[in-house]
Parts: structure tokens; C-alpha cells; sequence
């Protein structure tokens, strides 16, 4: 073992939020670190691991305590009183889980935290050891935040004419703003979470983001004004980007079991471009409403989708719809995302905007259908549809339903466009040729 040790240059622990879009960055960027000579330790919850149904076998894997060992944030009164539970038991844990790392003769010199929770840092100053803070979410999100929490944005943002704020480089309505901004008084905690990133962060020595530069030009630029900044993303196995290690396919930890086999067996025997795929994240809830809307608005468009419904999720589907796609779509409770976002069917992405869902579709070239539900995804929205250009955002009624008529025509608009971009590549090529 002693020999083993000195093979690494240093060890760092990565402590993570415990939810799949948290862990999955950080899980990713564990193992870059590795082939670049360290030693590698990614820290969850007893919780949350005893949750997962595909372990990374990637990566060294350490628990922690959030006080809620067996059902984490779902048996806390509510998410203050989680996360101020898992503030002070984490601390503790964490501090625990480094002496025991030190005394088997692995030290840990860094310390890479989820900025969702500051408190790390904290551990990480006490041991005298560098301490990484690692946004998972956009440049633009944070900026926004970070605006929050300097007062220089007054919550709630209710205002729907278009607000400048330093660091965003559009214009944003309410409606374009994360919701813990626009209705804080429905998400208390959640709001408290995230400008609470910027607590202690000024003592951080490097500040990492889930982006990539060129992506976010202007909003990088303006934080590393206040901050050593590097952008990191995206943080995606290399299979999918530029094939330096093709061994790494492995995308991360799931809560669910996908359906691969039945999935691109379906994919394989439809043509380039021909299939909309359909998924709101592991997170994201729809009402029953929402859920019919959705449903009838693929049905009607007419093209092949592959829709994930998670199965918890499944008795919202409309009565009678399996039957009435049966020829057209395809209804699974969970598949591989980044597997199905690289097969040439797939010409469309209809999206809740999670950040890790955009970050893939856009970095495989999928343009999208933006339909966002909460948190940071409205803002991710704007920027797929008004600053990269990469789709279109489905606008919802009075009553915060996107209806069918309007599902049926963002997927068909963008599966003409596709079709036309297609048919001026060929024409391209014969002139050439």
C-alpha cells in the first residue's frame, strides 16, 4: 500500500450534494483528476449511497452522515431543518471521515466542495488544507445569485420588464429568472441554499464551474474579477467529446434502472433525425395536466419519440395513450441520456433545461425543445433559445401549462429546420464533389 501511495501526487477529497445532478460533475471531474496522477476520493451520504442502484466502481467511494441516514432530506420536517442538520452532523462526520483517512496513511491534502454546501470549507481551513468550492450549475445562474446575495437583486423578481444585472449578458425578465428568485416564498430553503454558496467563499483558493469558456464568454470573465475561476466542463466522459480515453464511458451513479437494451434497439431501426427525445431529469415533477398536455402534443406531431417517464411518474399518463403511440413512441422508465443523445436518430431533445441536460445536448450538437420547470432551468432556457441559439422555448398559458397545440409545434419547427440543415449539408457536398 505504502508503495501504491507514492504513485499519487496528492489526495483529494470531493465532497458532493447528494443528489444524482450533483454527484455526476463531480464524479466525472474525480476522474480527470485521477489521470492526471491523484489520488481520488468522491464523499456522499449514507443516504443517498444506499439510494443508488448502479455504483461507480470508477472511483473510491466515502460516506458521510447528513443525520438522516436512511432517508436523507425525505425524513428531515423540512429542507431548513435538513439542511441545518446536515451542516452540523456533516461537519462532524467529515471531519471524522479525514482523521481515519490520515491515520491508514492517506492525507488528504484538498478538499473539492459542492458549493450547495459551504461548510466544508470550513473543515478544510481547520485541517489546514486547501479548500476547492464547484458550481455545478452555469456562470450565469451563479451570477445571478451571487447578485442576490450583494443586494444588488431584490427578491422576490416579479417584475416582467427586462432587468440588466452585471454579469448576465441579456436582458432577463422574471419569467427567464431561476424560481428561488422569482417565487422565493415557495422554495424558503432553497433560495437560503443558494446564496449561501457565496457565504464563505472569498476564503476558497480556487472556485471550479461546470462550464466551458467559450460557452460563457462574458459571465466566466466577470467572475474571475472577484474569484481565481476555472471553468471545468463539461463534465462528460470522454467517449462523448473528444475520444482521448475511449474506455470512459461510464457517465455516473443512478437512481433508477435504465431500459438500455429496449432503448437503442428501438433507436437503431429509425432514421437520422427522426425521433424526439423526451426527458424532465430524475427531479422534476409533472402534474397529471402538464402530463396529458405533453402526451397528446407528441402524439399529434406525428414524428417517432422516446419519451422516459419515470415510474413513479407513470400513472399521470394519459388513459389510453400507450395504445395510441404504440406505432410512433416509445414510453421507458429510465435509459442512458448521453448513449441516446449521440445516435444519429435522435434530431430533437424536449427538456426540462437541467443544466447537466444542456450541457450534453449542447455539447453533442441536439437542438432543443425547452420546456423548464423550476430552479435554474427558466434562465437556461433563455440562453438555449435567445443566446446559443440551440431551440426553442415552449411557452406556457395563463395557467403555467405548455399545451399540446404549442409541444406539436416547437417539435415540428425544429424537425424541419433539421430536415433543411440536412438537405443543404448534401446539396453542399454534390457542389463540392
Amino acid at each position: 500500500m505504502e508503495k501504491e501511495d507514492k504513485a499519487y501526487e496528492a489526495h483529494c477529497l470531493v465532497v458532493s450534494f447528494p443528489t444524482q445532478g450533483h454527484i455526476n460533475p463531480m464524479l466525472q471531474f474525480s476522474k480527470r483528476l485521477e489521470r492526471k496522477g491523484l489520488k481520488v476520493t468522491l464523499v456522499t451520504t449514507q443516504s443517498f449511497h444506499k439510494r443508488l442502484s448502479s455504483p461507480s466502481a470508477s472511483i473510491t467511494l466515502e460516506t458521510i452522515s447528513d443525520g438522516h441516514d436512511e432517508g436523507g432530506s425525505a425524513e428531515a420536517e423540512s429542507m431548513e431543518a435538513y439542511l441545518d442538520r446536515f451542516r452540523e452532523v456533516g461537519s462532524r462526520t467529515l471531519t471524522k471521515l479525514i482523521e481515519k483517512l490520515s491515520d491508514s496513511g492517506h492525507k488528504v491534502d484538498c478538499i473539492v466542495y459542492d458549493a450547495f454546501i459551504p461548510w466544508p470549507l470550513e473543515v478544510a481551513k481547520r485541517f489546514g488544507i486547501v479548500g476547492v468550492a464547484f458550481f455545478t450549475q452555469s456562470c450565469s445562474v451563479d451570477n445571478i445569485y451571487y447578485n442576490v446575495q450583494q443586494g444588488l437583486l431584490k427578491v422576490p423578481c416579479t417584475n416582467e420588464s427586462e432587468i440588466l444585472l452585471p454579469g448576465v449578458r441579456v436582458p432577463l425578465r422574471a419569467s427567464d429568472m431561476p424560481s428561488f428568485v422569482s417565487v422565493p416564498s415557495q422554495y424558503p430553503a432553497f433560495l437560503r441554499m443558494v446564496v449561501d454558496q457565496f457565504s464563505n467563499v472569498d476564503k476558497a483558493d480556487w472556485i471550479l464551474c461546470n462550464t466551458f469558456y467559450d460557452l460563457e464568454v462574458e459571465e466566466a470573465d466577470w467572475m474571475a474579477k472577484f474569484w481565481p475561476l476555472r471553468t471545468i466542463g463539461p463534465t462528460i466522459p470522454s467517449m462523448y467529446l473528444d475520444k482521448r480515453h475511449e474506455d470512459d464511458k461510464e457517465y455516473g451513479f443512478s437512481l433508477f434502472k435504465p431500459n438500455s437494451d429496449a432503448c437503442m434497439k428501438w433507436l437503431k431501426e429509425r432514421q437520422k433525425g427522426s425521433v424526439a427525445y423526451v426527458s424532465f431529469g430524475s427531479l422534476a415533477e409533472l402534474g397529471a395536466e402538464q402530463m396529458e398536455e405533453l402526451g397528446w402534443g407528441l402524439k399529434n406531431s406525428n414524428i417517432y419519440f422516446l419519451w422516459v417517464v419515470r415510474e413513479k411518474e407513470a400513472n399521470k399518463l394519459p388513459r389510453g395513450f400507450a395504445e395510441a403511440i404504440s406505432e410512433k413512441g416509445l414510453v421507458v422508465s429510465w435509459c442512458p441520456q448521453l448513449e441516446v443523445l449521440a445516435t444519429e436518430a435522435v434530431g430533437c431533445f424536449v427538456t426540462h433545461c437541467g443544466w447537466n441536460s444542456t450541457l450534453e445536448a449542447l455539447s453533442l450538437g441536439v437542438p432543443m425543445v425547452a420546456v423548464p420547470q423550476w430552479t435554474d432551468q427558466s434562465t437556461n432556457a433563455k440562453y438555449i433559445m435567445d443566446v446559443w441559439k440551440m431551440g426553442l422555448r415552449a411557452q406556457a398559458d395563463e395557467k403555467g401549462i405548455v399545451r399540446r397545440e404549442e409541444i406539436e409545434y416547437c417539435v415540428r419547427d425544429i424537425g424541419e429546420r433539421e430536415r433543411e440543415r440536412d438537405t443543404k449539408e448534401c446539396l453542399e457536398v454534390e457542389r463540392i464533389g
